[in-house]
């Protein structure tokens, strides 16, 4: 038996360094994630004017958990709750995060707002893990791209939405998982209403209101180039 194990650690001894460093290479790519391509990821049924163009494709989803948030601002009719920024992380289905979304000025369109000092106009946006960024929003036509159909839309959830990508970046250092989006849809949403009361007056001006909500964003490429800049 002594004779055996001597041998047996002999044999282990023998083998070259390098082939444990190729095995542990092999082990790690094997367990690596791996990417997200189009026709890969199967979106799920949208009302008809948030279907995307034909010849778009889905290639990645992000499932968010964050916060819509509203402050208190006079109108023309009296005062109301007005979206200032999302605030959401965006996470794969196993729970690894993403994606962050908030509002972000688009360095891709000039600032049309002379009251707000920004490299752009503030539109909202989703930065990846690889810092790639993209910025959409509704058409003009804002009611053909959302929608608050009760068939898909859940009571007191926010509205299912089609975006279209207006800019798009790398990272700084060559990441660019998001840099070919076209369009989002979000979609699948509960909660993020803004609030039913609390801005009804002057001394109500300048109150936020952080509403939770969670949804689905549906990230597209094609048929058209995305909208790249520097």
């Amino acid at each position: 038996m002594k004779t055996s194990r001597a041998r047996e650690n002999s044999t282990i001894r023998r083998i070259p360094p390098f082939a444990y460093a190729t095995a542990l290479a092999v082990a790690f790519t094997l367990s690596l994630p791996l990417p997200a391509h189009a026709g890969e990821v199967t979106p799920p049924p949208v009302p008809d004017k948030l279907q995307v163009p034909e010849g778009a494709e889905a290639f990645l989803i992000g499932h968010a958990r964050g916060t819509q948030n509203y402050v208190c601002l006079p109108t023309a009719s009296g005062f109301a709750w007005t979206l200032f920024t999302p605030d959401a992380t965006l996470f794969r289905k196993r729970g690894k995060q993403i994606i962050t979304h908030v509002f972000r000025p688009n360095p891709c369109e000039p600032n049309t707002n002379p009251r707000v000092v920004a490299d752009g106009t503030i539109r909202a946006a989703w930065q990846h893990l690889d810092t790639s960024t993209v910025w959409a929003g509704t058409t003009p036509a804002h009611t053909a791209t959302t929608a608050t159909d009760p068939d898909f839309v859940k009571p007191g959830a926010v509205a299912w939405l089609l975006l279209t990508v207006a800019g798009a970046q790398d990272g700084p250092n060559g990441g660019n998982t998001l840099t070919h989006t076209t369009f989002i849809q979000r979609v699948n949403t509960e909660g993020g209403l803004a609030p039913s009361s609390g801005c009804a007056q002057v001394e109500d001006v300048g109150k936020q209101a952080f509403m939770p909500y969670r949804a689905d964003y549906v990230f597209y490429e094609g048929p058209d180039g995305a909208k790249t800049c520097h």
